[in-house]
């Protein structure tokens, strides 16, 4: 559904990915851990088109999307939920719902997409006529949330969701995750939480100094010697990355 083929992107003179490989197949939940640094925004940024890409490649069902404008890409099924959240503030939740239909073919389905987001999200129906600047934290991120999938994404990209939340919160958004995965939705997770990652994930890449380190299926992942390699900790015994997805 998604690959990411040898990668390169950066800021001007200064690259953050490095030959960076990764697939996320169709209606699975790739999980992208790593510490801070390791180039995981950037990733999802130059997914995006929002971070220049000087090499390689990114496909989108076998077309490169590359050269497309960030504009285009919710149209041909890829939305991000960025990190931070990112609403509008001084509009209404209900406002910043209807922005996530930017998409001309998906405007015609406003009303019906706004009522499965209403129905997937209740606490943003008891609100729609707020403003965003008003939610909490859990309360915002539901609300990006729900703007991502107001798109119809064939593809959801999600930067950091537990990110500031308590973990009631990120227990909840994590449940709502979970549900998106049973509804078959494709979703790319970058996540520093490994925990609670590892709970939802079909794969699991770890990244660390732009490159990907590591790779395997959820199932099969020893959580203490994947922070062993998360942390850069001497290990006699590293995990054996399984290579790309077939």
């Amino acid at each position: 559904m998604l690959e990411v083929d040898q990668l390169r992107a950066g800021y001007g003179a200064i690259n953050v990915l490095w030959d960076l490989s990764l697939k996320a197949q169709a209606g699975s939940l790739t999980v992208v851990v790593g510490p801070n640094g390791a180039g995981k925004t950037t990733l999802l940024r130059a997914i995006m088109g929002l971070v220049p890409v000087t090499g390689g490649d990114i496909r989108l069902s076998g077309q490169s999307i590359v050269r497309q404008p960030t504009w285009a890409l919710p149209e041909q099924g890829l939305a991000m939920i960025p990190e931070g959240r990112m609403i509008f503030k001084d509009m209404t939740v209900e406002e910043n719902l209807a922005m996530g239909a930017f998409p001309g073919s998906r405007r015609p389905r406003l009303d019906s997409n706004m009522e499965r987001i209403y129905a997937l999200f209740p606490r943003l129906k008891e609100r729609r006529r707020q403003f965003a600047g008003a939610l909490s934290g859990g309360e915002a991120q539901m609300l990006a949330m729900g703007r991502g999938l107001m798109a119809e994404p064939r593809v959801l990209l999600i930067d950091e969701p537990s990110l500031g939340l308590s973990p009631v919160m990120t227990q909840e958004i994590f449940g709502i995750i979970k549900s998106l995965k049973k509804q078959g939705v494709t979703m790319l997770l970058v996540e520093q939480n490994t925990r609670m990652a590892l709970s939802v994930a079909d794969r699991v890449y770890l990244m660390r100094g732009g490159k990907v380190i590591f790779d395997q299926a959820a199932d099969q992942v020893d959580l203490a010697k994947l922070h062993d390699l998360y942390f850069a900790r001497d290990t006699r015994e590293e995990p054996e990355s399984s290579g790309q997805p077939a």
